[in-house]
């Protein structure tokens, strides 16, 4: 158990920008929004997933949305508070704890801003071990525990409620009304008895997260490299380094989607690397060939500084390195690989080991 302050979200966020896998919407907005609120409320208490009662209401809170409109349409900051409030009006009970459900960017963030506004605390670790599009790819799916009832809420106070057949059907219908309700909500959902939480969650990302923010941080600073840093904290392995050379991004069907296309440079100079997303990187093609999918992590970082840069970040002349990283074992399996394998998403490819 610790207390987080304003300066911990410093680090925390860089780290999270780089485990987003280019999603999760972008960490500086979800950095200030959560420095503000516990500037205003007073400092969030983080506890170990051991630290949970067993008989714990553990509420995953996020945000929905293309990441592109959050640098347009700022959150107000209390959206997480209102789809809380809705939930548990629904459960007929209060939750006890916080959880992120992605170790992302913004969504890595939103916890705070509602534990702050709560008291409530936060529990160290995520649905995902990374970020993900979807609403219904997380960890606990595959124990059985239910996205729904998932509640969302928008800057203006409406909120609804979905009960649903399938967690697949909380993503289709919550996406339609994200998209209706302006392309970004925030959402409570994948309530958690504390005893399912070393079975559901990735444990300690919020830890992970700090750490390789400040690892990337004291390298620049000792004028080392931050990317290699960032690759021996991670166990990754570098794909490319280059510079964008061409990007195309579309907002459809409340997900950022498009490809963009590294030329390399100093070792790498004559190939290229192609990355495809859908809020987060998901397939990498170096010189042609597959040499990484999701659900392993691929993160672009700035090459200079290993600041991580969002798929609605990336601009034509950046210098970045792209890491492919390990994902979570349990993503591995097939239950994992038929929710958040390259297949899902419509590549007709299975998954490709990073150590090929």
């Amino acid at each position: 158990m610790r207390e987080i302050h304003p300066e911990h979200l410093d680090d925390m966020a860089r780290g999270a920008g780089i485990l987003g896998t280019g999603g999760g919407g972008d960490p500086y907005v979800g950095k200030l929004l959560a420095q503000h609120a516990i500037r205003e409320h007073g400092p969030v208490t983080v506890v170990d997933i051991h630290e949970v009662p067993p008989d714990a209401t553990v509420v995953a809170i996020s945000g929905m949305g293309a990441p592109t409109v959050s640098l347009e349409k700022i959150p107000a900051g209390t959206e997480e508070v209102t789809a809380l409030r809705a939930l548990e009006r629904f459960l007929g009970r209060q939750a006890t704890h916080l959880v992120p459900i992605e170790v992302g960017g913004l969504n890595s963030m939103t916890p705070f801003i509602a534990a702050a506004r709560t008291r409530l605390p936060v529990v160290d670790g995520d649905a995902m071990g990374r970020a993900f599009p979807e609403a219904q790819m997380v960890l606990p799916g595959l124990i059985g525990v239910t996205v729904a009832p998932m509640a969302v809420a928008d800057d203006k106070g409406n909120t609804l409620v979905l009960e649903t057949v399938s967690n697949l059907w909380s993503e289709r219908l919550a996406r339609t009304a994200c998209v209706e309700m302006g392309c970004s909500v925030s959402c409570a959902d994948t309530v958690m008895r504390g005893d399912q939480l070393a079975d559901g969650l990735v444990p300690a990302t919020l830890t992970l997260a700090e750490d390789l923010g400040r690892t990337v941080r004291e390298a620049r600073a000792a004028h080392g490299d931050p990317v290699a840093a960032a690759a021996r904290l991670l166990g990754g392995v570098r794909l490319l380094t280059g510079k964008v050379a061409d990007v195309q991004r579309r907002t459809s069907g409340g997900f950022a989607r498009g490809q963009a296309r590294l030329d390399g440079l100093g070792g790498d100079d004559g190939r290229s690397l192609e990355l495809s997303f859908q809020n987060e990187h998901l397939l990498a093609r170096r010189d042609g060939e597959i040499v990484a999918t999701t659900p392993d992590l691929i993160c672009v970082l700035d090459t200079d500084s290993g600041e991580p840069v969002t798929t609605e970040g990336l601009r034509y002349g950046l210098r970045v390195t792209v890491l492919g990283v390990p994902c979570d074992p349990r993503w591995l399996t097939p239950g994992g690989l038929e929710l958040a394998g390259p297949r899902y998403f419509g590549y007709d490819t299975d998954h490709v080991s990073l150590n090929r």
